[in-house]
């Protein structure tokens, strides 16, 4: 007697409804309950200055309850839409968008670089506009150092602000002692940050993971309090003024009879100092992508991504661990290094208040966000985070409560980052880009 499968009754149906429904409100009220948790002490209470000089605690539980309320009401959504899948946000795209969407994306990166080189004559009036701009690049370029580290090798590095430091102060340096110009200085600059690199590389050859976290975070500060400290060198807390400015094959952007504008018949501008930094930096970030691009095909760079999947796999390939981090440590120290330079004659003036922790969680949230490996989703990170800031500068109270919750949605729905994909270095038969909802985290 064979056996019929029985069809599920119109009760069966009603009660698993009213169970996900029951199970999405306990979700909501739970996620209700977090938020209340979190904002009671942030949102909740404001501190003011009373008429003594005291501080004054002022309640604000009106403004409370309308993000808890959101919080809820978030919450309700995503448990009734997603229930237990966060993956499944990617299945309620249809087909056909997420197609155009990838043919559109394919022209995303050429896009930006046209973007990019029009950007002074677009904005050539507005110096906030650029100003911001070149601190986005600058952004980028530290990103794409820091994925040859975190993306490739999978190197959790949470001090490459120190790389950063070491660069600007090797380029103020030694302009002050010898004269020599921006061109010299940059790649001796790169050189000693790259050296850095490898003298951080060799401790850390037996950690990874956290701990690898925490020895890198500790050089971070160890670099900072040196600079802090050893004032006869650095200038201590007071830090370098009057670092010498890069020129155009020689000639300055002064006022003078041989200055850039007066050479080249033009009328006398600040503005064209800007726009030589905005494309020197623009050179210097696409000189970064097109040698970690290079690389990343090489043996070595595959021997970054066989590292990142798995270091005892890639041991027993006969790979030698010891010079893949090292080099992977050296390289992106050495683009460190080369944007470190840039600032320093950019600012004409450097400090170790300019060398947090915070600039080095920055630059790793943008690697993060972006997608780990991914080169264009670094660039949209940085521009949606550094952009986000001063979109939001306005609202100070709230700027980073905001930032926050962006980038909490971003690890929900987006675990792989904004453009999570994993293209091969190496193809056998043709090129095909896996996306990253195929692919689980720390499973390749």
């Amino acid at each position: 007697m064979l056996y019929e499968p029985r069809a599920p009754s119109a009760a069966g149906i009603g009660l698993r409804s009213l169970r996900d429904i029951g199970g999405a409100f306990k979700s909501a009220a739970l996620t209700a309950l977090v938020a209340l948790g979190l904002f009671s002490l942030l949102i909740g209470e404001r501190t003011d200055q009373g008429p003594t000089g005291a501080l004054v605690l002022t309640p604000r539980l009106e403004v409370l309850a309308i993000l808890v309320a959101a919080a809820f009401v978030g919450g309700l959504v995503r448990a009734l839409v997603l229930g237990r899948d966060t993956a499944a946000a990617g299945g309620l795209v249809p087909h056909a968008a997420r197609e155009a969407a990838a043919r559109i994306g394919g022209l995303a990166g050429p896009a930006l670089l046209v973007f990019a080189l029009a950007t002074p004559l677009l904005f050539y009036h507005n110096r906030y506009l650029l100003d911001l701009a070149i601190q986005i690049l600058t952004y980028v370029m530290l990103g794409w150092g820091l994925n040859i580290v975190v993306g490739l090798a999978g190197l959790l590095d949470l001090g490459y602000v120190a790389f950063y430091a070491v660069g600007a102060y090797s380029y103020a340096l030694i302009s002050h002692a010898s004269g020599l110009s921006f061109w010299i200085c940059l790649p001796v600059a790169g050189m000693l940050a790259a050296c850095w690199g490898i003298l951080l590389g060799f401790p850390v050859l037996r950690l990874r993971g956290d701990y690898l976290a925490i020895v890198t975070l500790a050089f971070g500060e160890i670099i900072r309090l040196v600079l802090i400290n050893w004032q006869s060198l650095t200038g201590g807390p007071n830090g370098i003024a009057g670092i010498a400015r890069p020129s155009f094959f020689g000639i300055p952007f002064s006022p003078g009879e041989n200055g850039f504008a007066n050479v080249f018949g033009l009328e006398f501008s600040p503005t064209h100092r800007v726009v030589f930094l905005f494309y020197l930096i623009l050179a210097l970030a696409l000189l970064t992508n097109l040698v970690t691009v290079r690389l990343r095909r090489l043996p070595i760079g595959r021997a970054w991504e066989a590292l990142r999947e798995d270091e005892v796999a890639c041991r027993s390939l006969g790979l030698n661990t010891t010079n893949v981090k090292l080099t992977a440590f050296a390289m992106g120290a050495m683009f460190a290094g080369f944007a470190g330079s840039f600032f320093a004659t950019r600012q004409g003036f450097i400090s170790p208040e300019s060398f947090t922790f915070s600039e080095s969680a920055l630059v790793l949230a943008i690697v993060v966000l972006g997608g780990m490996g991914s080169q264009l989703g670094i660039v949209i990170a940085a521009v949606v985070m550094l952009g986000g800031f001063e979109l939001f500068r306005e609202f100070e109270q709230y700027r980073m409560l905001v930032f926050g919750l962006v980038m909490v949605a971003i690890m929900i729905f987006r675990p792989r980052g904004l453009v999570g994909t994993r293209v091969p270095s190496v193809f056998l038969a043709q090129r095909r880009a896996i996306a990253g909802d195929f692919v689980r985290e720390g499973h390749g």
